[in-house]
This record gives structure tokens, C-alpha cells and sequence, in this order.
């Protein structure tokens, strides 16, 4: 099949309507929809006699068509002409056709012969003899194509599962025209699909294996481009996602818990698309992800302890889920159990050859004159994909004269096949500039963002943007999110062109071998030539001792980065005598656990961009005002010992200040009111932080983290522009009253015990919008999306009336948790909210505003005539559920499915599921009223509406593996009137809508929405009343 096509539908049918519509077809569509193949319907376009420009174009826009033959099918001039047009689009597009016999003999269609012959015939009569010869000629040929004969199968239903399953192997092995200049990509992808066995329901783990730049990453993004549409949640994990993730980890330490829960937090936000997810045990992944179908995908992988920590057991994902997991080391994968283990290999010298030649001619075969030169290049480089694409890129668009050059360097044997492939690619750029640009990103910068190399490399004499371009048109670099990327083996060559600048290691440009690094540091070796030094500290054999004045000798030293992913072993890097000297040109210092109580007095940070001392034991960094006016990101988390920030005044780019986990800081610097282009300041864990600077008003600061700053008790007065502040585990005494934060995004609050606070803030006249803090003079937000309210809130939604009513597709869906709020006015805060996703009230009886309610997990509600010929059923739901207090710690959640079941008088049934709610209970004694909306579509066949004659509908709710914790003591519906086929939803019945709300909230381009509002107080304010009404 061509690949340029873009289809809009993955299958047409083309069918007797009489014969099959109401019957076999009905449930092959349901079945593909059940795989996420989205097929044709042809219920809104009117019938005619021959087909319209509309459903020609159907055909064409549908990458396979399905044929299902039948006793009428022929005698319809309709299906023919659909017939003539399948036939069409197989012969020019390569459109793939399934045929299907359904009660018919394949013969009589083939040869036009029995009832079926004489009914076309019929059909034909007035038609010209052109005319009739090109349908005869249509159906023999599409008869004639391999399909499905219903006589060969005894049961309809696996017959039709199987037809579904081979459409599915069908389309994914069409095509994807993202991957067109991969050549060979059907065959991987079809032996994937063989070992993947989409059809079974299973959770199966397949693993990728090959060797470096073989093509790995690319057929990896291929399945993903293609697979990921049949998953309800899919995720792409590459090198920088893990590295990112991982950032104090290493192999020394495999059960750093920190790092895996670190790790399946980031994992969880991604594939769930949701921000600031928290957890805090290793189980949670399973818990959020049991009942997903998911895809994932882990790129580049190599340690098993990724693999354990995202994807430990099959029964941590829904049914039909696949991982797979790519790597160069077999034994990754087999240590993890995956048996299904596709080996790339080499290709053959003629794939190749079309490797090549895309690369360098844009075609699959060479131009004139240009086979031989080709062939050679394709034996040079060993048939090495990633060697083939370098090259050909390279070389794309050269003469002759320059592939002989390039081939005479290539036949001078440098070492490794692989080597002298990359290498020539390097010699080859153009001017010096690119070259060194590459170097630093092979030594230095690789997987590091844009904006930061740009930043580190302004005052070089380096055409960064140009330069990147450049890399990247050479295939030497990738870009990925503005962040680039270098393939390993690349990285490899370019340290090596780097070791080959000299003999000694300190005459060298950058330093990244661990012991060409203790060489030059023990001996003073160092010269002026050394731009950068990259050591892991992990690789040091032995202890090494660095002289007080080792970096003396290298003035031009711009970059210093000493990193350790060993959180807990001892540090092998040891400066007995101090440290003397830093070279004043440094323009990054990163320095894990940088050994001394100060920098060396005489330091210059004049030019310094980002400085990094994580874990140090510095006590403070310098005397006096310290000229910083180039520093844009400073890092001193985890410095225990750290009492004071210097004078910060000319600071003046400062954009990031962390200091989080610095216990015995006090207090900031009055000049950190001058730092205006602050933006992040991260501060949790400063347990002996008091107070901040008052009147700071910072207009760039958008986000500050004080999480578990517990002896802060003032309310910060930092910025109006703050979007995110995170106040959990503070002492706050008292907000302010002229607290005005229109931007705020997120504001955390959890855990504080202060009375004072709650005694001051007048709750009565609280106003949280649906938890918005309100005063005279002070209005947070307009549509906050998650909200947690804890104690006796009571809660007075006053969103404005929109001029026009809202679709449910453009308002925020509102989760929320009202904890301990036992006077909380349950009915109208019910009435308000317009769009739900879940609602937790305490409580022992089922709300009014439920106008079918019933004792146990079941009840049954009479419908309109013709009521389902609606397009959705939608509804709000509410199940009173009670839990044992005694095995609440051990399954701390509940997982909540609704089964709606369709009847009529006569018997006939069908029935659907909704999706399952998971909801966190948060108090352990009485009953929760766990509340959700519900929206199911109906009539996905289109049927008329005497044909959906049901008169009731019985909706069951479920618990989930309750394992009896939990015990459902009723439910409660009310269905919304704007989809509302009950008859006591009637327009006289005053009802709260899904989609048309009397209350809506605003669009969200208009405002910032405030997506999570969590004032989770833990009893403190009840605590508090309860004292006060005691007279204590």
C-alpha cells in the first residue's frame, strides 16, 4: 500500500444493508471498535441510486476496504458502483480489500452464476454493456482475493473475531509515511507484530535487542506511532527521560528507593498527563495503572532496575497492555522474564544499498554513475544503518571527485568499522566551528537543553544556532524537546578525535576519562589548552588527592563538572590541603559534594552561568558582594551545613536559587529583593527557616517551593505573579488580608497545625469558587480543577453566569474531596457543579438532589419511548459506600464501575460498562458518598428509532476486588435533561445539565486555571473549636 496516503478511516464496508446491517455487520463494526479500528458508517448520506462524490471519497480516504458478499448484495447498483470504485483504489492507491462470503458460495460470486448471477443480471438490465462488464470484471477480481467463506467457519463470532484481528495485523503492517525513508520497516515491523499478538488480551512484554546504530530507537518509533491509537494511555520513555529521573542514582546503590519513587512519579505524569501526581510507596504505579490499557515503550535501556521500577509485573497494567523494552544487552531482558525477543540484525548488502541511497540520494537507488562508488561506501561501513545514514547525509549532494576522497580516507583503515564512518561524517563538516561545537556536545553537553548550551557557550566564538543546525542536518545530533541529543557511539568518536588532540592529557581540549583526569590533577599537569573536565567520581579507583593548587596551571578552565550518582558511599576525591585556586574564566561549576566550608577566597565568579554544589559542605561561599551578573542558575540543595547566602545585588540574571534541604539556613539576604528575573526559588526542607525578606515582589517569580520549611509562620509576601507555591508543613500563623495572587495556579497547604491561622481566617465568609479564599480586597482564582477542603468549610460557589451556555468539551472537569465536612451544604454545592469528575462527601444518607435513589448497589429506571436513539446516556452517579476500619490501612483506595443494562418488554437485552472511578477515602469511620458523572454512547450502529424500543434501564455499581473492606449500602442517579430519556426529567422537572449547565465554568483560555487548590488541614480547625468550646 502506497504510504503518502492519509486515511481518514481504517476500514469501509461495503454490504447489502438487507442482508447484513441489523446482523453480521453490527457486530464486526462493534468488534473493531473494541480494537480501535474506526470504520466507515454510511447512515448520514442518502441513498441513491449510484454513489455519490461523498462516499467515493470515503473509499478512497479508507485504507482497507471489507467486501461482505451476500444473497443481495448484487442487487443493489449502489454496491456495485461501491464495488468498481474498492476496485479502483486497490489498483492505484494499493488500498488492501478483504472479501467476505457471508451465507453465499464464492463460485456463484466469481463466475456471477446461481441466484446471485441472476439477480445481477437483473440489476444490470438497463445498464450499458461497458458498464455491466466492468462490474463483472470487479467482482471476479475482488473473488478472487484470499478472504472468508462463512461455510468454513461452525461459529459467527470467532469467525468475525478473527476477520477484526486480521485487519488489525493488516493495518499495522501498512505504512506509516513517518517512517518512509526507513527502508525494510514493514519486515521489522511484521515480525513485531507476530511476537506482539495484538489480539490477545494479555499483558505481554517483548524486548527489542541488537547492537548499537543498528536501528533499534527507529522501529521502536514506528510500533509507537502506530500501536500507541489502540491504547487508552501510551508512553515513549528515551534516554533523557531516565536520565532526568535518575539524577542521584547509579549502579552502586540499586535500592535507593528515593530514585525508583522519583522515577514511577515522573513515569505516572507523563503517561497519565497529569502534573504533580505524588506518591509515596512503589506500589502506587500498580494501583494508578491496573485497570489502564497501556503501551510502553523504554528506549536505549540498560539497567535492570529500570525495568523493575516501571514495568516489575504484568499484573501492574489493564488487560491488552504492552511494554516493550529496548536494549543492546540480552540479558536485561531475559533477567526480567521477556521471552518474546526481537534481534535486530544487520541488513541484507541490498537494503543496504536503499539505506544508503535514501540518505544520500533521496531515492533507492543510486544516480547514474554512482553504483559502484555506493556499493563500495555499503562494504566500507559494514552494512551499519546508523553509519549508512551519517555517511549518506554527508555525502548528499557531492560530486564524484568527493565520494573518491572520502572513500581513499575511508580505505586508510581507521580503527573499528563504526569509528571510521563517524569520523570521516566529522571531518567532513564544513569550518572549525561546527567542529568544535560537536566536540563540546560529545564531552560536555550532550542531552543537555539548547538553552543552556547557548547560555554557557555566549561569550565563545561559537555560532551555536547555526552550529546546532548544521550537527543536526549532518545526522550527527539529534533534537528532541530543545534538548540535544548525540547517539552514544557518536559521543564515543568525538572523545576519541578529543584524546587524539595529544599524548599528554593535559595538553588536551576536555578531560572526561576518570583517569586521564587523577593524572593531571595529582601531577599539576593541567595547561592552558583544557577548556572543560567532566569526572564521575564513581569511576575513581582510588583516592585521589588533589593538590591545593592543582588548577592553576589551566587559566582557560570554562567548565568544571564533578558528579557522583552514589548518594550514600564515600568520596574518594579528597583536598587535603584546600583548595587555593579556581580559574577565573569558569562559566560552569558543578561540584557534587564539593569537600570544603568555603570557595577559595581569591575566586572570580565574574563569568560563572550556572553553579551547581549539591550535598556540599560549604558553611557559606564567600565574603562581600561577589560580582555574578552572568549567573542564571544557582544549586546549593542538600548543603547541611550551609548558614549563609552572600550578598546576591548583582546577581542581577539570577533566574533559578535552590537551596532546598539546607537545614541551617535562617535567612535570605535583603538583596535577594534585587533579584528581577527570578523565577524559581526552591527552598523545602529548611527546617530552620523563620522568616522571608518582606516587600521582595518579585513580578518574574512564578513558582517557590517552602514545602517543610516548619518553623516559617509568616505568610510570604514574595509575588503577585506566583503561580505555584507549595506551603506543605509549615507553620503559617495568619494570611494576610490584602493577599492578592490573581495568577495562582497551585497553592499546597497540607499538614499545617496552626490554630492561629484557622482562628484568623473568617470561614463563614470563605469564598473558595469552589474553594476560593475571598475577602474584600482579595480574589485568587476563577475555576480551580482539583480541590481538597478539609473541616467545617462551608462553600458558596459564585461563578459568574455565562452569556452563552458551555459545551462539556471545553470546561474543566472538577475532582474534588471535602474531608471531615460534616456541615457541609451537600444539596447546593450538588446543584452547582455543572461538570463532574469525582466528589467525595462524608455522610449516612443519599442526597435528595438524586431523584432515583435505592438501598444496595442497584436500581432500575423506566425510560421514554425510543429514548436511546439519543447520541450519549449521560448521568450523575453516587454510591454510599462503608468501610472497615480495620483493614482500611491495607487497600486505602476503591475502584467503582458502573454497568448500565438496556432492556425491553420482550427480553431483549444489551448492555454497557462504564469506566472505573478510583477514589482515596480519607477519614475511616462512617460511610463516604463517592459522587461521578457518567457519560455512555449510545446507538453506535445508527439504528432507527423503532428499532430502540427499550423501556428501562437497570444500572448496577461495582466494587472492584473489594476484598469485603468495602460494603455498598446505596446509589443514587440523576440523569441530565439535555440527554435525558427518563420521564421524570422532563423539561417541568427542574434538573442540574452536563453539557448546558446553569453555573459553567469559564472557558479556560481565559484565565489561568487554579488546578489544585489543596488545603488538606488534617481536623486542625475542628481540633481547634473543640478546645475553644471547652473554654481550653
Amino acid at each position: 500500500m502506497a504510504s503518502s496516503r492519509n486515511w481518514l478511516f481504517d476500514v469501509f464496508p461495503s454490504f447489502s444493508g438487507e442482508d447484513a446491517r441489523q446482523t453480521f455487520l453490527s457486530h464486526l463494526l462493534k468488534e473493531l471498535d473494541s480494537k480501535l479500528i474506526s470504520a466507515f458508517r454510511d447512515s448520514e448520506i442518502k441513498k441513491s441510486q449510484s454513489i455519490g462524490p461523498e462516499l467515493e471519497q470515503a473509499i478512497r480516504d479508507s485504507r482497507i476496504a471489507v467486501v461482505i458478499f451476500s444473497k443481495n448484495y448484487a442487487s443493489s447498483s449502489w454496491c456495485l458502483d461501491e464495488l468498481l470504485e474498492i476496485k479502483k483504489c486497490k489498483d492505484i492507491f494499493g488500498q488492501l480489500v478483504i472479501p467476505i462470503f457471508y451465507r453465499l458460495d464464492p463460485t456463484h460470486v466469481r463466475k456471477q452464476t446461481g441466484d446471485f448471477g441472476e439477480v445481477f443480471e437483473k440489476t444490470c438490465h438497463n445498464k450499458t454493456e461497458d458498464k455491466k462488464n466492468q462490474r463483472k470484471q470487479a467482482l471476479t477480481d475482488v473473488a478472487n482475493i484470499h478472504g472468508y467463506h462463512f461455510r468454513n467457519w461452525g461459529n459467527e463470532a470467532k469467525m468475525i473475531e478473527h476477520i477484526a484481528n486480521d485487519v488489525l495485523n493488516k493495518f499495522l503492517s501498512t505504512t506509516s509515511k513517518d517512517f518512509n525513508d526507513f527502508v525494510g520497516i514493514d519486515d521489522h515491523i511484521a515480525k513485531m507484530s507476530v511476537l506482539l499478538h495484538m489480539e490477545c488480551e494479555e499483558v505481554r512484554m517483548v524486548g527489542i535487542w541488537g547492537s548499537s546504530g543498528i536501528g533499534k530507537t527507529t522501529i521502536a518509533r514506528a510500533l509507537f506511532s502506530r500501536l500507541s491509537r489502540h491504547f487508552q494511555s501510551s508512553i515513549f520513555i528515551d534516554r533523557a527521560f531516565i536520565s532526568k529521573s535518575m539524577e542521584i542514582y547509579s549502579r552502586g546503590n540499586p535500592d535507593d528507593y528515593n530514585m525508583k519513587l522519583n522515577l514511577q512519579r515522573n513515569f505516572l505524569s507523563e503517561i497519565l498527563d497529569k502534573k504533580d501526581i505524588k506518591i509515596d510507596h512503589l506500589g502506587a504505579l500498580a494501583e494508578r495503572l491496573k485497570y489502564h490499557k497501556v503501551l510502553i515503550i523504554i528506549d536505549d535501556l540498560d539497567d535492570q532496575v529500570v525495568l523493575d521500577t516501571l514495568a516489575g509485573q504484568a499484573q501492574w497494567f489493564g488487560r491488552g497492555s504492552r511494554i516493550i523494552a529496548i536494549t543492546k544487552d540480552k540479558h536485561i531482558l531475559t533477567a526480567h522474564g521477556i521471552n518474546h525477543i526481537y534481534e535486530v540484525k544487520l541488513p541484507s548488502e541490498k537494503l543496504a544499498l536503499e539505506i544508503l541511497c535514501q540518505s544520500a540520494f533521496r531515492k533507492n537507488t543510486p544516480l547514474h554513475g554512482y553504483m559502484e562508488l555506493a556499493c563500495e561506501v555499503v562494504e566500507r561501513v559494514d552494512s551499519l544503518p546508523l553509519g549508512l545514514n551519517v555517511l549518506g547525509s554527508h555525502l548528499r549532494g557531492e560530486d564524484k571527485e568527493y565520494w573518491l576522497d572520502q572513500l581513499s580516507r575511508l580505505r586508510k583503515g581507521i580503527d573499528g568499522k563504526i569509528h571510521k564512518t563517524l569520523r570521516v561524517s566529522y571531518d567532513g563538516l564544513n569550518n572549525k566551528e561546527d567542529k568544535a561545537l560537536f566536540r563540546h556536545i560529545a564531552c560536555l553537553f550532550n542531552y543537555a537543553g539548547i538553552i543552556e548550551i547557548k547560555k554557557l557557550l555566549a561569550d565563545s566564538d561559537l555560532d551555536v544556532n547555526i552550529g546546532l543546525r548544521n550537527l543536526n542536518d549532518n545526522s550527527l545530533i539529534q533534537i528532541r524537546r530543545q534538548t540535544v541529543v548525540m547517539h552514544s557511539l557518536l559521543q564515543e568518536m568525538g572523545k576519541e578525535v578529543v584524546r587524539s588532540q595529544s599524548n599528554e592529557p593535559g595538553e588536551r581540549e576536555f578531560l572526561t576519562d576518570s583517569k586521564d583526569i587523577c593524572n593531571v590533577l595529582e601531577e599539576d599537569i593541567g595547561s592552558r589548552n583544557v577548556l572543560g573536565i567532566s569526572l564521575n567520581k564513581d569511576e575513581i579507583d582510588e583516592k585521589l588527592h588533589v593538590h591545593n593548587s592543582s588548577f592553576k596551571g589551566m587559566r582557560n578552565l570554562r567548565f568544571l563538572n564533578i558528579y557522583t550518582n552514589q548518594s550514600r558511599t564515600k568520596d574518594r576525591l579528597h583536598l587535603l590541603e584546600g583548595l587555593d585556586y579556581l580559574p577565573p574564566k569558569l562559566r560552569l561549576l558543578s561540584w557534587d559534594r564539593y569537600p570544603m566550608r568555603c570557595m577559595p577566597s581569591k575566586f572570580c565568579p565574574k563569568y560563572l552561568v550556572k553553579l551547581k554544589m549539591q550535598g556540599s559542605k560549604l558553611e557559606k561561599l564567600w565574603e562581600g558582594i561577589g560580582n555574578l551578573t552572568c549567573l542564571d542558575y544557582m544549586d546549593l540543595s542538600e548543603s547541611e551545613n550551609l548558614k549563609e547566602i552572600p550578598d546576591l545585588s548583582l546577581a542581577t540574571n539570577l533566574k533559578t536559587l535552590n537551596l532546598s534541604g539546607c537545614s541551617s539556613l535562617v535567612d535570605l539576604p535583603l538583596s535577594i529583593r534585587n533579584l528581577n528575573k527570578l523565577m524559581t526559588l526552591e527552598m523545602s526542607g529548611c527546617i530552620n527557616l523563620k522568616i522571608l525578606p518582606s516587600g521582595i515582589n518579585l513580578q518574574s517569580l512564578v513558582s517557590v517551593d517552602l514545602r517543610k520549611c516548619s518553623e516559617l509562620n509568616s505568610f510570604p509576601d514574595i509575588s503577585t505573579n506566583i503561580s505555584d507555591l507549595d506551603l506543605n508543613e509549615t507553620a503559617i500563623e495568619e494570611i494576610p488580608s490584602n493577599l492578592r495572587l490573581q495568577n495562582l495556579v497551585s497553592l499546597r497547604m497540607e499538614r499545617i497545625k496552626s490554630e492561629r491561622l484557622w482562628a484568623s481566617v473568617q470561614l463563614e465568609k470563605a469564598d473558595f469558587t469552589v474553594s476560593r479564599i475571598h475577602s474584600n480586597k482579595a480574589s485568587w482564582c476563577d475555576s480551580p480543577s482539583a480541590v481538597v477542603i478539609t473541616d467545617n468549610v462551608h462553600v458558596h460557589p459564585t461563578l459568574p453566569a455565562p452569556k452563552e451556555a458551555s459545551s462539556s468539551t471545553y470546561v474543566p472537569k472538577l475532582y474534588l474531596k471535602f474531608v471531615n465536612c460534616f456541615i457541609l451544604n451537600q444539596e447546593a454545592l450538588l446543584q452547582e457543579l455543572s461538570v463532574l469528575k469525582g466528589l467525595i462527601f462524608p455522610g449516612e444518607e443519599m442526597p435528595s438532589y438524586f431523584t432515583h435513589r435505592s438501598i444496595g448497589c442497584s436500581l432500575t429506571i423506566p425510560l421514554l419511548h425510543n429514548s436511546l436513539s439519543i447520541p450519549f446516556f449521560r448521568f450523575r452517579a453516587c454510591a454510599m459506600v462503608e468501610l472497615d476500619p480495620r483493614l482500611y490501612p491495607l487497600y486505602p483506595y476503591i475502584v467503582i464501575q458502573i454497568c448500565c443494562r438496556f432492556s425491553d418488554r420482550f427480553g431483549n437485552s444489551f448492555q454497557f460498562f462504564g469506566q472505573p472511578h478510583s477514589f482515596t477515602p480519607y477519614h475511616q469511620k462512617g460511610s463516604h458518598l463517592f459522587i461521578f458523572d457518567c457519560r455512555l454512547l449510545l446507538n453506535r450502529d445508527n439504528a432507527t428509532p423503532d428499532e430502540l424500543n427499550y423501556n428501562q434501564v437497570c444500572i448496577e455499581f461495582r466494587i472492584i476486588e473489594d476484598r469485603s473492606i468495602f460494603i455498598l449500602k446505596g446509589c443514587g442517579i440523576r440523569i441530565f435533561e439535555d440527554h435525558c430519556p427518563s420521564p421524570d426529567n422532563q423539561p417541568d422537572n427542574v434538573s442540574s445539565t452536563l453539557g448546558v449547565a446553569r453555573w459553567a465554568l469559564p472557558h479556560p483560555t481565559k484565565r489561568k486555571v487554579f488546578k489544585d487548590l489543596t488545603l488538606a488541614l488534617n481536623g486542625a480547625k475542628q481540633h481547634f473549636l473543640k478546645r475553644r468550646a471547652r473554654g481550653e
